[in-house]
């Protein structure tokens, strides 16, 4: 049974997905649970116990984050019922693809063309986006660079905290 701290935080989620990302509520929601829920794989009932919803509320909240890489279905040999859990991607940086972005950039400077003989202050909003993106496209790849060496070192202080717990357990 989750405790109340576990479902605020849940609805917290679920308010800023719905309100920064567009997401259904209960999408949202489901994504909080399954950061704080113990054990951290449940079934859709057992969601649906938690979260207070019905299984195909859930069930359409598994796969929209399915769809985002952000949760994952798996089945254990011999059980005849799904775990939904967190997908290990959704913990790596989305967004980061310099790609993507040069892609966004030509877009923008397609409409430009577009607006060729418009008056400056037209054709202003696509001349910054097309900048942001070729910003982005420039500079995310030194801080997707960057992300990968603090989260190396913070993963590298959590197992050295783990070795000396363990360590201390043994004396």
């Amino acid at each position: 049974m989750p405790s109340d701290t576990q479902l605020i935080f849940a609805d917290h989620v679920g308010r800023f997905y719905a309100r920064q990302y567009g997401f259904p509520p209960m999408a949202g929601r489901l994504l909080g649970y399954l950061f704080v829920c113990d054990p951290p794989q449940q079934t859709i009932d057992e969601l649906g116990a938690a979260l207070l919803a019905s299984r195909s509320a859930i069930t359409g909240a598994v796969k929209l984050l399915e769809g985002y890489r952000m949760a994952r279905r798996t089945r254990v040999a011999g059980e005849r019922v799904d775990r939904v859990s967190l997908d290990p991607a959704s913990q790596q940086p989305q967004n980061f693809d310099s790609a993507l972005h040069r892609e966004h950039a030509a877009l923008f400077r397609e409409g430009l063309a577009l607006l060729a003989d418009a008056p400056p202050e037209r054709r202003a909003p696509l001349e910054e986006m097309a900048a942001l993106a070729d910003f982005l496209s420039e500079r995310l790849p030194a801080l997707l660079d960057e992300w990968h060496t603090h989260r190396d070192e913070l993963r590298d202080r959590r197992t050295r905290k783990l070795d000396r717990e363990e360590e201390v357990r043994h004396d």
